[in-house]
């Protein structure tokens, strides 16, 4: 690498690092004031704070050794999907009956609820096993959350469309 492509280089890495701290205040012929990171004619320099630095939540090593591991981290499910039916997936001749089952892992905790939204309406259901009823022919979405026991949305599968037939007697 020549020696120029370098200096250019070091310099598109170390600008902005060098303006950071720095910020300045106009106002325009508008009336409206405006903010910068570049000087520009009349604008007056704004002396910035240090930054705020926030702690990590991380439990120091000591702590760890004494601390509960409920107490270290909330709970967190890894993995939920709709396992059945499958995503494109056609059914036929359900009879307006559709077993659903999730995959959901780890297992469903206590206090914790299970809400599906089938093709767009949510309805809260027993397990990750379940039956909807009155799914007629046509195309379907559905999709699953876990939820704890304050209400709060833990995890979210992503929606499969599916699609059910009927057979017809002539």
């Amino acid at each position: 690498m020549d020696k120029r492509a370098f200096f250019v280089l070091l310099g598109l890495v170390l600008a902005p690092l060098a303006a950071a701290d720095e910020a300045y205040v106009f106002t325009d012929e508008n009336g409206v004031v405006n903010y910068s990171d570049r000087p520009m004619p009349g604008a007056q320099r704004i002396e910035l704070a240090e930054p705020n630095r926030g702690r990590s939540l991380a439990v120091p090593p000591d702590a760890a050794d004494t601390a509960d591991a409920s107490d270290l981290a909330p709970f967190r499910y890894e993995s939920l999907e709709v396992a059945s039916p499958g995503a494109e997936d056609t059914l036929w001749n359900i009879e307006g009956i559709l077993n659903v089952s999730l995959s959901l892992s780890p297992a469903l905790q206590p206090g914790h609820q299970v809400r599906v939204y089938f093709d767009g309406d949510p309805r809260i259901v027993t397990g990750t096993s379940f039956q909807l009823q009155e799914v007629w022919r046509g195309v379907h979405n559905l999709q699953a959350e876990i939820l704890d026991a304050n209400g709060q949305m833990l995890i979210r599968s992503r929606t499969n469309r599916f699609y059910v037939q009927q057979s017809t007697v002539r």
